[in-house]
């Protein structure tokens, strides 16, 4: 379902405008060089969650955004089987200019709908976010749960089979943290794939029967949760 060879991802750091962005040049800084992610591989089978664990700056969110095609590894290669959902910010890959309804277009076609499937989908979307009259307005005047309900109702509607969910769940209601849990557990329990970081480790547990633990870049750990769970946490203790 998800491949991961060898991937390497790095950087071009700016030291006048202090900006970070990604390159195919190596980043010198000091005379050394700096990887987001190095040689990481892994494989991820059909119906498993999987959890990325590590400290801020460790590469989990780098390695969604591979995961997703956001980012192409500038060395190594990943390969997934499907259609991919991502919720990789509370934004919810959103346009703040554009209505719910133009957004439930834009997003089903950048999915892989066609634009009559997109529309034909409106009004489910409409129904499934719960945004009533809202739907219609500005996603400028959304509050963050808004705009996260609209991203995943339209997700739902392109039947992913690999979804990549980066700690937008911690910011928003208990509510909708619930309905993402359900909706991720129905995928998987229909063969698809979850990748999930996050700090809220018992719904991470609930999610994942495995995680993969990333340091400095590097996947240092790859195993059960509750074990790997251990071993990132026992090293924050020291």
């Amino acid at each position: 379902m998800i491949r991961a060879e060898h991937v390497g991802i790095h950087y071009l750091f700016d030291r006048q405008q202090r900006t970070v962005s990604p390159t195919t040049a190596r980043l010198r800084r000091a005379g050394g060089e700096t990887w987001a992610l190095s040689d990481v591989s892994f494989q991820i089978a059909a119906g498993q969650g999987v959890a990325l664990l590590g400290a801020s700056g460790s590469g989990k969110s780098t390695l969604l955004r591979v995961i997703a095609g956001v980012l192409e590894p500038d060395t190594g290669r990943l390969e997934t089987d499907g259609r991919i959902g991502s919720l990789l910010s509370v934004q919810a890959g959103v346009m703040s200019l554009l209505t719910g309804r133009e957004n439930t277009l834009l997003l089903g076609v950048l999915a892989g709908m066609t634009p009559r499937r997109a529309r034909s989908e409106m009004t489910e979307v409409k129904r499934r976010s719960g945004l009533g009259e809202h739907y219609e307005r500005l996603v400028a005047s959304y509050s963050q749960g808004m705009r996260a309900r609209l991203g995943l109702a339209v997700i739902e509607r392109t039947e992913p089979v690999v979804l990549l969910l980066d700690e937008i769940h911690e910011a928003l209601d208990h509510e909708f943290r619930d309905h993402v849990e359900a909706y991720a557990h129905e995928l998987l329990a229909g063969g698809g794939v979850v990748v999930a970081t996050g700090h809220d480790h018992p719904m991470l547990e609930r999610l994942c029967d495995r995680a993969l633990l990333l340091e400095g870049g590097k996947l240092i750990c790859d195993g059960e949760f509750t074990t790997v769970q251990r071993e990132y946490l026992g090293d924050r203790r020291v």
